[in-house]
């Protein structure tokens, strides 16, 4: 059990980070030369990380992309990863990743989606993907983005984060307590900020700034019931290895 410290991430995992974000975003910002669009609903995300938006065929979009030269239009697109909770500063990432935007063609149709299914509409071809995080900006490579894949409780921790904020409130605070004399004092609120395959992040605030406690789980989580079944572990093993833990931030 451990604060987060802000270090990078591997290529590796701010690519599965990147993945996770898009496989649980609903919405995104897309900017061309001179306009900008909120989408929403509107773009499926394939195996190998293909994005395709669903644009009606009278769309201002679709007309842009119809009169740009060769038919591909130089886009930018922005994810916001926001904690499903009430924290303080909920902007947990954000994903910007270029590319020149085309109509997709039969192949692209095709393309299995991960959870919303393929359809016709514009594609991206990819130029550049970049993550942003508290600890900083990074590039990810093109291999590393369409290899990755979107960790396995990314579509359900909205779900599990918010039934365990509202229903579980004391476990949270329990998972709070094992930190001990650790964790700076002052705690004044906790709840919870992630949840992955590896563990679970904690926030927790104080008058000024906030700390974020995270706790690996003793095993690989596969599902929302693994998770589960691996906070109750934590609980009821109290002898966790734990790590000084720094000052809390503002």
């Amino acid at each position: 059990m451990s604060a987060v410290t802000d270090t990078a991430p591997s290529d590796q995992a701010a690519a599965e980070r990147v993945r996770s974000i898009l496989a649980q975003a609903v919405s995104l910002s897309l900017t061309t030369d001179g306009q900008c669009y909120d989408l929403i609903g509107m773009h499926t995300v394939g195996r190998t990380g293909r994005i395709t938006l669903t644009a009606q065929a009278d769309s201002p979009l679709t007309a842009q992309v119809a009169a740009a030269p060769h038919g591909s239009l130089a886009v930018l697109l922005e994810f916001t990863d926001i904690a499903p909770t009430p924290l303080r500063d909920r902007v947990r990432a954000r994903v910007t990743i270029s590319g020149w935007l085309a109509p997709a063609g039969p192949a692209d149709v095709v393309e299995e989606a991960d959870g919303n299914g393929g359809g016709e509409g514009l594609r991206l071809d990819l130029a550049r993907v970049t993550l942003r995080t508290a600890a900083g900006t990074q590039e990810v490579s093109l291999d590393a983005y369409t290899l990755a894949r979107p960790d396995a409780l990314a579509v359900e921790e909205a779900a599990m984060l918010t039934h365990l904020a509202d229903a579980h409130a004391d476990m949270v605070a329990d998972l709070v307590v094992l930190a001990g004399s650790r964790l700076p004092y002052g705690v004044v609120r906790a709840l919870p900020l992630a949840v992955d395959r590896y563990g679970i992040t904690l926030r927790c605030e104080y008058r000024e700034g906030h700390c974020d406690l995270r706790i690996p789980f003793p095993v690989e989580a596969r599902d929302a019931a693994e998770a589960g079944e691996q906070v109750r572990r934590i609980l009821t093993t109290p002898s966790c290895s734990h790590r000084r833990h720094p000052s809390p931030r503002a």
